[in-house]
């Protein structure tokens, strides 16, 4: 076939984002031409998310999509999503690749070699030991970088283990090789994904710590940032240093779930709200500019008005930065789907509305804080009515206008306007 169209769509995690651009390199490689997922196309690949019930309805109107712009395309979902509900994505129309986390990066194979009929594998996963690096190629300065895969931890919201196997990851030094890669093609900042980060090396003498220390020793690499890291295993070794590195960026992001330890004990979390609270405090008094957000988890079983509260006045008082609100549903997989006293869906909606307000009044006292002091922005790519954007080192938009020469450098800026957008002008 001449001029092969691929196109992508990823939902969910920065995990399924750098998954996504390991396959469709393997596209590329078999000469395909990557065009936007709005496109025409004659292969869609769908990397799918299982967090939440919306994010699977997304997925299947990804595909009606898909065939509404070329009805003769092949259409793929593959990820979590496909791992967890072979039979239910069998019964839908239009699909004819469904491959689980283990086969997804065989999609190209199965692609070239089909006979028609729909190909489906979700094989097992659970005992998975096996690590298949990625990180994604689709921006010219930041990079996702996967450094692990699967949870141990089993969280009574959450399917996810059940999705991607046990946690595993692979050595510091073919990490460290990875993140050279990604140097060499000339991106400046990385970023650490991975379902549970903070359990690098589990099974190796090796920590997550230790992969701090080596990446910060690879030459051209400006910034690393952590993603989501669990508030037990954000260790004091660990907010030291990056109070003092060079490279490592003051932005954090730790899931918090609940303010109530009554709900953090139902969701089987390993930590008290007091561990929280100290390493919030802890960075806070280290590095007064840091950039900390927190997830939280609204409408959990069993949740009460006077739970809600506790998490709100608690969150209130924490110098946080900005919230990712979501709104509890069931996962059959997961043990709170079996939890009786469900929270009615109009308590929900108000109590996410609540939050979320919450959420935006945190933002802006953020950025208030962060007035007339300097920082440091990497420049991006992106051309946007002659603007162009970048983040601080804490993570603030910026925005100026737009210079080519700019893309993919560190500058130096002082923060003093605010536009209608919320980024700071300069």
């Amino acid at each position: 076939m001449e001029n092969k169209r691929v196109a992508f769509q990823t939902y969910g995690c920065k995990l399924n984002f750098a998954e996504t651009s390991t396959i469709s390199k393997s596209f590329i490689d078999k000469g395909y031409e990557v065009v936007d997922f709005k496109e025409e196309a004659d292969v869609y690949v769908i990397n799918s998310c299982t967090v939440t019930d919306n994010a699977e309805k997304r997925c299947k109107e990804a595909v009606r999509r898909a065939k509404r712009l070329n009805p003769k395309s092949k259409v793929a979902i593959v990820g979590c999503y496909s791992q967890l509900r072979t039979k239910e994505l069998e019964a839908f129309e239009n699909v004819d690749f469904i491959l689980g986390n283990k086969e997804k990066f065989k999609l190209i194979n199965h692609v070239e070699n089909f006979d028609g009929n729909c190909f489906s594998s979700n094989e097992a996963i659970l005992k998975d030991k096996d690590f298949s690096p990625a990180y994604s190629i689709d921006d010219r300065t930041r990079t996702f970088l996967k450094v692990q895969d699967g949870c141990d931890y089993y969280c009574t919201f959450c399917a996810i283990p059940f999705a991607r196997g046990r946690s595993r990851s692979d050595t510091v030094e073919n990490t460290v090789k990875q993140a050279m890669e990604v140097v060499a093609q000339g991106q400046k900042e990385i970023i650490l994904t991975g379902v549970n980060i903070g359990t690098f090396g589990k099974g190796r003498d090796e920590k997550f710590y230790d992969l701090l220390i080596a990446l910060e020793k690879v030459e051209g690499l400006e910034r690393i940032r952590i993603s989501s890291i669990e508030p037990n295993l954000l260790t004091s070794e660990i907010i030291d240093h990056v109070a003092q590195s060079k490279k490592i960026l003051p932005h954090f992001h730790i899931p918090l779930q609940s303010g109530s330890d009554e709900m953090l004990a139902l969701m089987k979390r390993k930590y008290k709200r007091e561990v929280f609270e100290n390493r919030v405090k802890s960075i806070k008094e280290k590095m007064p500019l840091a950039c900390i957000a927190a997830d939280v988890i609204i409408g959990f079983p069993g949740e009460t008005e006077e739970h809600f509260m506790d998490t709100y006045q608690f969150i209130e008082e924490l110098p946080l930065s900005y919230l990712h609100v979501f709104t509890y549903s069931d996962r059959p997989e997961a043990k709170a789907s079996q939890m009786e006293a469900k929270v009615k869906p109009a308590d929900k909606k108000d109590r996410s509305k609540r939050l979320h307000a919450l959420g935006e009044q945190k933002k802006r006292d953020f950025y208030r804080i962060n007035a007339d002091t300097e920082h440091i922005v990497l420049w991006e790519g992106a051309h946007r009515n002659g603007k162009m954007n970048g983040l601080t080192e804490n993570y603030v938009p910026i925005s100026a206008p737009f210079d080519e020469s700019k893309i993919n450098t560190l500058e130096t800026v002082k923060l003093e306007k605010v536009n209608t957008e919320g980024e700071w002008v300069v």
